[in-house]
């Protein structure tokens, strides 16, 4: 018979998202000079960084990197889109980036169900995407006959 789950006992401290890019100086520098991050450690091919009001922090590995697995290494932060969630403001978050020279890779737009986003990307291909919500569109009333 199978086990039931069982709670976990350990505490997670930090959440880190592991980037494995190709110059992790040019994500380095693009993520402390226009998202606000900072960096906590550095090395050849690895960056740490964080933000006191982001719920994960950033790993930047060099892809081919030898501390991986090798079926992991030659892999890259593809596919991957790395959504951060503002409670406001989204509109003018969309401007400073743009003034500041970050190209928009997907222009801001309104869903139906309420969500306000963007996307940016970094020099390594990460694609950055902010979410504000709103409160979705009203439905439109029924046409009277």
């Amino acid at each position: 018979m199978p086990k039931a789950p069982t709670t976990p006992t350990a505490a997670i401290t930090t959440t880190t998202l592991s980037l494995t890019v190709d110059d992790v100086a040019a994500s380095q520098a693009f993520f402390t000079t226009h998202l606000g991050y900072t960096e906590q450690a550095a090395a050849e091919g690895f960056a740490s960084l964080s933000r006191p009001d982001a719920a994960a922090d950033l790993v930047l590995l060099a892809r081919g990197t030898e501390i991986l697995p090798p079926e992991q290494r030659d892999q890259r932060a593809a596919g991957l889109i790395l959504a951060l969630t503002l409670a406001t403001g989204i509109r003018e978050e969309e401007r400073r980036l743009r003034e500041e020279g970050v190209r928009i890779t997907m222009p801001l737009r309104e869903e139906p169900w309420g969500e306000r986003l963007f996307q940016i990307t970094d020099p390594n291909g990460v694609v950055v995407q902010f979410v504000e919500w709103a409160a979705p569109a009203a439905p439109a009333a029924p046409q009277e006959a």
